[in-house]
């Protein structure tokens, strides 16, 4: 989900490994040549989607990497698979407050046009299973990416 901490806590691992931080929808506006605000307004969701499914199986093909995707890439459930099938899959959580005061009303999320509080729990409520696919989960509610990064590298090397 947004607001989690995938990308800051993807650089704390990142640092921690010495594998490199591929940022999804940095490769995707990159890809796209606009923003991903730019690239839903102009050409929508499923076009998006599209292009989200086609970057990550490219970014999974990267070995050294951690990847830290958007919250809606576990929309398909083909993106789920792919996941699953080239690495380890963590999930990071928040209570709605935590992201709401993470992201507040951040013009660069689509998915949060009219009304950041009402979309965040509305999204949280849709997508409350759609996580349940990875290896492992992470509440960041009140922690620093050091301490979710130390949780999970505990989790990952057992």
């Amino acid at each position: 989900m947004m607001g989690t901490g995938k990308s800051t806590v993807g650089g704390y691992l990142a640092a921690e490994t010495g594998y490199r931080l591929l940022d999804l929808d940095a490769l995707i506006a990159e890809k796209a040549g606009c923003s991903i605000p730019q690239l839903f307004e102009e050409k929508g969701e499923t076009y998006f989607r599209d292009l989200e499914t086609e970057v990550l199986c490219e970014s999974l093909k990267k070995p050294g990497s951690i990847l830290a995707t958007g919250g809606g890439a576990v929309l398909r459930d083909y993106n789920c698979r792919e996941m699953l099938d080239c690495g380890w899959v963590v999930a990071l959580a928040a209570s709605a407050d935590e992201i709401v005061s993470r992201v507040g009303e951040d013009k660069g999320r689509p998915l949060l046009a009219g009304g950041a509080k009402e979309r965040i729990t509305a999204l949280l409520e849709e997508r409350k299973d759609a996580y349940d696919f990875a290896h492992v989960t992470v509440d960041t509610s009140g922690k620093s990416a050091e301490e979710v990064s130390a949780e999970i590298l505990m989790h990952y090397r057992g």
